[in-house]
């Protein structure tokens, strides 16, 4: 006796078949990355911005030649020299000063005119009531011969990193006055 329920039909197996990307998911999965995309375009660049400086290696500077050194004298100088800057894309040259002497053992130095109160420029004994010192004409900031400040300044002048080469005083980086502070 065979039951109805023991025959069971048996249905052909069918192939799986592909699943089809809905309309949905293709809208989906397209916008989606179309934001990535945009996104990424917005976010490299900043990330480059914030990266690329720490991978620059700082160099030690460039030197440039200002003066002989067989005219340097105890008495301090003003020598011009020029700088050329690149900012971007823009080329340019900036004319800069510096106040070079040495000393009784013969050691360079050379100081940068800019007054620590407020940025004017100093000049070399030309305040008759105070001689062999640097003044500033704007305030009255007073400097000594190796740039320690004396009245109302707050700072030493700063002075330039020095070099020689071949007979020629090359001048660097400014630094903070290091020859002042040893100063009685």
């Amino acid at each position: 006796m065979s039951s109805h329920n023991e025959q069971q039909e048996t249905w052909p197996e069918q192939p799986p078949s592909r699943k089809e990307m809905s309309r949905r998911q293709f809208l989906t999965y397209t916008l989606g990355g179309a934001t990535a995309f945009m996104g990424a375009g917005t976010i490299l660049p900043m990330v480059r911005f914030v990266v690329d400086p720490i991978l620059h290696k700082k160099g030690a500077g460039d030197f440039i030649k200002v003066a002989e050194i067989s005219k340097i004298t105890e008495e301090p100088q003003e020598f011009t020299f020029e700088l050329k800057q690149k900012d971007g894309w823009y080329d340019s040259t900036a004319t800069l000063t510096a106040w070079i002497r040495k000393d009784a053992k013969g050691d360079i130095y050379a100081l940068s005119p800019i007054c620590k109160h407020l940025g004017c420029t100093v000049g070399w004994n030309n305040d008759k009531a105070h001689p062999d010192e640097y003044h500033c004409p704007c305030h009255g900031a007073r400097y000594t011969k190796l740039g320690k400040n004396l009245e109302v300044a707050p700072k030493p002048l700063d002075q330039y990193k020095t070099k020689f080469d071949n007979g020629w005083v090359l001048l660097g980086d400014i630094v903070p006055n290091t020859v002042a502070r040893e100063e009685a």
